[in-house]
C-alpha cells in the first residue's frame, strides 16, 4: 500500500540519527561529551522550583481536563503581561494562543498562510523550516548565510526573492548559532516587507513574516534582542511572533508555548490546532500563569540560570580560541545568545592516526567523536552546504566540569591528526 508523496518524501533528522550513533557508544561504555541536544539536562537545569510545586498542586486540584482551545484565559492574560513587562510588546490576551509548544504554532502558522506551491524564504543553517516546508507543500528559498553575518540573513538577500514570497521565517536568537539579528539590519527587513506589501495592495496576498524568538530571554554581555514591531509599529499587520517557557526556564518538557499577531491569522492558526489537538496540558497552563505572574521567582531564577549558561559557552569560546591560537584549524563565534555555540572544525584534508583521511564533513564528525568523545551537530543537519565545518555546540546538558574536560580530549584529538 502507497502512501502520500508527502510522507514517502519527507525526510528523517539528522540530529536523530546522530543521537542514535552516540547512544549506542554510551552504551558500549564509551566517555562521550554529548552536547547534541537542544535541551536540558534537568540534574544540571531544573525548571523554577516554584513552577514544579504549581505543577503538582494543579494537578492535586483536579486540573486534568480539556483546556480551553486558545489557551487558558488566567494564562493568556498572565503572558499578556509579562510579555508587555519583560519584552515591550503591548497585545491583547486575545491575540495569543497557547499550544503545546512552540512547534505546533510554527506548523499552524505554515498551514494558515500557505498555499501549496506559495513560497517561504529562510535561511540555512536554521531548525526546521526545510521540514515544515515540506509538510504544507510550499516551496523553499533557502538563503546560504555565512560566518561574516553571524550567520543571520541579511535584508539584501532577503530583496532578491521578497516579490515571489508569502513568508519570511527568521529566528533570532538563531537555533542552531546562538546569534541575533542587529537592529540595524531588521530595520531593514521590515522597511523592505512594508514596501512589498504596499506594492500588492490589496490585490494579492500578503507577504507575512513568521519571527521566532523562543531564545529571546537568554541574551548575554552586551548583545540586545531586538524585534520587528518595537522596531516598525506597522509590522504588527503582518508579524507572527513564536514564542515560550520552554527555553528561558529549562522547560522543554512542560510543553507551553504561546504566538501571538494580527487576531485574524491567531483565529485561524486556532481553528487549525483545535482540530489537531495540539493543546498544551492544563495543569501546566494553570502553573504557568502563576508563575509569570510571580516576579520575584522570575527574576531570581533567570538571574542565576542565565550566568551559568553562560559560564559554560564562555568556558567553550576561551578554550576554542586557545586551541586556535595554537595552530589548530578551528573556529568559534562569540556567544550572544541562546544555549548554543558555534565552533568550526576545519579538519577536512587532515589524516588520523589509522590513515584515514578526512574527506567530508561526515568523517570529521565521526572522528571528533570517536577520538575525543565530543559529539557536535554539524551544520548541515540544518540546510547548510554537506561541506560546511561549522556545528553547534549546546550546553543544555552540560556540567561545568566537563567544559575543560572536553576542550583537552579535543586537543588531544588534534593533534594526532597529520
Amino acid at each position: 500500500m502507497q502512501v502520500s508523496q508527502m510522507a514517502e518524501h519527507l525526510i528523517g533528522s539528522e540530529i536523530i540519527k546522530l543521537a542514535g550513533e552516540i547512544n549506542q557508544k554510551i552504551k558500549a561504555g564509551a566517555k562521550i561529551y554529548n552536547f547534541t541536544i537542544g535541551d536540558f539536562d534537568p540534574a544540571v537545569f531544573p525548571i523554577p522550583q516554584a513552577l514544579t510545586q504549581g505543577i503538582q498542586e494543579a494537578y492535586a486540584a483536579g486540573h486534568t481536563n480539556y483546556p480551553a482551545a486558545n489557551g487558558l484565559a488566567e494564562l493568556r492574560e498572565a503572558v499578556s503581561v509579562f510579555m508587555k513587562s519583560y519584552g515591550g510588546l503591548d497585545y491583547s490576551p486575545e491575540d495569543y494562543l497557547i499550544a503545546g509548544g512552540a512547534r505546533p504554532l510554527i506548523y499552524a502558522i505554515y498551514q494558515t498562510l500557505l498555499d501549496p506551491g506559495d513560497k517561504v524564504i529562510y535561511p540555512v543553517p536554521s531548525w526546521n523550516n526545510n521540514h515544515y516546508c515540506h509538510l504544507s507543500r510550499a516551496q523553499g528559498i533557502e538563503l546560504q548565510v555565512d560566518a561574516e553575518h553571524n550567520f543571520m540573513p541579511t535584508a539584501e538577500m532577503i530583496a532578491a526573492h521578497l516579490e515571489e514570497a508569502t513568508l519570511v521565517a527568521v529566528c533570532s536568537p538563531l537555533n542552531p548559532t546562538g546569534t541575533v539579528f542587529e537592529r540595524a539590519e531588521l530595520e531593514k527587513i521590515c522597511d523592505l516587507i512594508l514596501a512589498e506589501n504596499e506594492r500588492r495592495g490589496n490585490d494579492q496576498k500578503p507577504v507575512y513574516l513568521m519571527y521566532d524568538q523562543i531564545y529571546w530571554m537568554l541574551t548575554f554581555g552586551n548583545t540586545t534582542h531586538v524585534d520587528p514591531v518595537s522596531l516598525r509599529p506597522a509590522m504588527r499587520a503582518y508579524t507572527i511572533y513564536v514564542d515560550g517557557l520552554s527555553k528561558a526556564f529549562a522547560a522543554t518538557g512542560v510543553r507551553i508555548g504561546w504566538s501571538f499577531g494580527p487576531s485574524h491569522i491567531i483565529d485561524k492558526m486556532k481553528s487549525i490546532l483545535g482540530h489537531v489537538g495540539a493543546w498544551a496540558p492544563k495543569a501546566e497552563q494553570v502553573a504557568t500563569a502563576r508563575f509569570l505572574g510571580n516576579k520575584p521567582a522570575v527574576d531570581a531564577y533567570l538571574h542565576q540560570f542565565k550566568s551559568d549558561i553562560y559560564q559554560r559557552l564562555e568556558g567553550f569560546y576561551t578554550g576554542m580560541m586557545r586551541l586556535k591560537a595554537a595552530g589548530y584549524p578551528v573556529d568559534c563565534i562569540h556567544p550572544q545568545a541562546a544555549i548554543y555555540l558555534t565552533i568550526r572544525l576545519a579538519l577536512h584534508g587532515k589524516t588520523t592516526p589509522k590513515g584515514q583521511v578526512l574527506n567530508s564533513t561526515r568523517d570529521i564528525t565521526a572522528y571528533v567523536l570517536e577520538a575525543a568523545g565530543l559529539a557536535v551537530v554539524p551544520f548541515y543537519a540544518f540546510g547548510a552546504s554537506i561541506d560546511s565545518s561549522w556545528y553547534r555546540l549546546s550546553v543544555g546538558t552540560c556540567r561545568a566540569e566537563e567544559v575543560p574536560q572536553a576542550i583537552e580530549s579535543l586537543e588531544k584529538a588534534l593533534k594526532e591528526l597529520r
